[in-house]
């Protein structure tokens, strides 16, 4: 299966973005990688000799940088097929403790990161009359659960961000999907400043959790449906998830 589209990975450094990063690639899409960290989009580059890559540094919390990354996308290959959100980050503790730091770094990322990408690239893909946006949500965008009220917060406004965009921009032919996954083995579990509950996390994710490329096929299948099909949500559970 060749998909033939010009794809733009925001969060593509690790994970669940970069597992979709390595399956585009394989699969022929025209790709620009963004995140923080350059060497790991370095490495993802150079796995791929062969493929058409780009790679550019940015924080999806400094709408210039999601900005220049759309430009580079659009300056490199003419068009924009699909915008991946995908960064995100999951402190989780108790209300009581009132960890207003991490309440607005995930009110940054997760929220405010998923509307830069959108507002970088919406206006495009209306001149072009076609599109898709992306963005990681999660089942706890569907469902809320204790020391995790503002995670799941910011999970469920992604949700209705996006079902907004679906509805504003069909007639557009902008698609919109959010892929909502349990627990998956990536590195969101160092995000958690309770080290104790996040290695919890982390050693319950190694042992029944989801792979980042069990998620990655589901993005990837978002992507290759044909233009009168939109998927606009993906929910992914390990088989022994209760939530």
């Amino acid at each position: 299966m060749t998909i033939n589209k010009v794809v733009i990975i925001m969060g593509a450094s690790s994970g669940i973005g970069e597992a979709t990063a390595h399956l585009l690639a394989e699969r022929g899409a025209k790709l620009v990688l963004a995140a923080r960290r350059l060497d790991r989009l370095e490495a993802i580059q150079a796995k791929h000799p062969e493929a058409d890559i780009v790679i550019q540094q940015a924080d999806v919390t400094d709408y210039a940088a999601v900005e220049a990354v759309v430009k580079t996308a659009l300056d490199t290959f003419g068009t924009i097929d699909v915008l991946f959100n995908n960064a995100g980050i999951m402190p989780t503790a108790p209300l009581v403790d009132g960890r207003r730091d991490e309440w607005q770094a995930m009110l940054d990322v997760n929220v405010t990161g998923v509307l830069n990408g959108i507002a970088a690239v919406l206006p495009i893909m209306e001149r072009q009359q076609s599109g898709h946006i992306i963005a990681t949500d999660s089942v706890a965008g569907h469902v809320v659960y204790p020391e995790s009220a503002v995670y799941c917060g910011t999970k469920f406004a992604v949700r209705a961000i996006m079902e907004g965009l679906r509805q504003e921009q069909r007639e557009n032919n902008v698609k919109s999907t959010i892929i909502s996954p349990g627990a998956v083995q990536t590195e969101l579990y160092n995000t958690i400043s309770d080290k104790q509950a996040a290695q919890a996390l982390h050693e319950a994710q190694t042992e029944w959790g989801l792979t980042s490329e069990d998620v990655a096929e589901a993005v990837v299948y978002a992507i290759d449906t044909p233009d009168r099909v939109s998927v606009s949500n993906l929910i992914i559970r390990p088989t022994k998830q209760q939530v």
